[in-house]
């Protein structure tokens, strides 16, 4: 039987955990490996979508919610990464006593030579071409056509940047909609056509280009970049069309999910970027979701059923379903729909 993923298991480069806060010095283990991207929320409060990585150190939060600037050594949020988890203090954003929380952690690692001739060398960066994933730290240039190394091997999927210094827009490409197009992570806007953000050029294997918005790459402004890639069997970037019907779109992925971050692009209205993983709660129809885009506590309608190729649409509301929209995702797996050594998987 051909091989149907080069990753038979996905958790050991990505892996949601919950855990329940302490108030107090908490070391959340689980994960299965020392991630270098965490991202937590509190699932029944207003407080921000919290994001960290090694590549900008423990502490330096930005939230996908929000413009804001780097929030500078926050001593009292994710203050370390250890080989199977995270450790967090007494933030209530991440670590209040008593309250539930979702975190989402990826695995990058590699720190040393990137390949790629860019314009804009980076400042620092962490990339895993086995996992298709990479965190790219980068001073802009502010010139129409910069080029920044991504390290993936392949063209990019999807692209996010957000300034550090400065309170802008966090910036998303997605294949899908091609490099004239934008999206704005933190807030609920449909697809914005500009050729200052990503100058209108696709990534090719080794780079990706930026515009000359300060945005993306003002000059002498810090920015980071998380840049993603499909891999067979383990991830997916790319898009559907809703039809409106609480018997909704079937979207094929190759895998069974254990995340799924989708967002409608076309549709001018009141759309978040839902979020949606294999750990909270745990059984189908009752998928709850949480937004990227917003503070909002958790929501409990059901909209979606995990299966083992996908999901399946099981609500008409217009920022999972939209009838004639297309939906943008970021997806990745619990396992394959077949692995390497051909045994199947299973619906949720």
């Amino acid at each position: 039987m051909a091989d149907y993923t080069t990753i038979n298991d996905a958790g050991s480069f990505f892996n949601p955990v919950t855990y329940t806060g302490t108030g107090s010095s908490n070391t959340v283990t689980g994960v299965g490996f020392q991630p270098d991207f965490t991202w937590i929320k509190n699932r029944g409060t207003t407080d921000g979508q919290d994001w960290y990585d090694s590549v900008r150190g423990a502490g330096q939060r930005i939230r996908s919610n929000t413009t804001a600037i780097e929030s500078d050594q926050i001593s009292d949020s994710l203050s370390a990464w250890v080989s199977d988890g995270f450790t967090v203090l007494t933030n209530n954003a991440v670590n209040a006593s008593a309250n539930t929380y979702a975190s989402w952690n990826l695995k990058a690692g590699t720190t040393t030579g990137i390949a790629g001739s860019p314009s804009i060398t980076p400042s620092s960066y962490s990339f895993n071409a086995t996992s298709g994933y990479s965190i790219i730290a980068y001073t802009g240039n502010g010139s129409s056509g910069a080029t920044l190394p991504h390290g993936l091997g392949v063209a990019p999927d999807m692209i996010i940047v957000k300034k550090l210094n400065g309170a802008t827009d966090w910036m998303v490409y997605t294949s899908a909609l091609g490099a004239t197009k934008y999206l704005v992570l933190n807030t609920q806007a449909v697809a914005g056509t500009d050729t200052a953000a990503w100058n209108d050029t696709a990534p090719t294997s080794t780079l990706f280009y930026l515009g000359d918005w300060g945005n993306v790459n003002a000059s002498s402004d810090t920015y980071i970049a998380y840049c993603f890639t499909s891999i067979q069997g383990y991830s997916k970037f790319s898009s559907y069309t809703g039809n409106g019907s609480t018997n909704g779109a079937l979207v094929y992925t190759g895998f069974r999910p254990a995340f799924v971050m989708l967002k409608c692009a076309t549709r001018a209205g009141t759309d978040s970027w839902r979020v949606f993983d294999d750990k909270r709660l745990g059984y189908n129809v009752d998928n709850n979701a949480l937004a990227a885009s917003d503070t909002d506590a958790e929501r409990t309608q059901d909209d979606i059923d995990i299966i083992s190729n996908g999901w399946k649409c099981r609500n008409s509301v217009t920022d999972i379903n939209a009838n004639a929209d297309t939906m943008v995702y970021m997806a990745f797996a619990q396992s394959p729909v077949v692995n390497s050594n051909g045994i199947p998987t299973n619906a949720r």
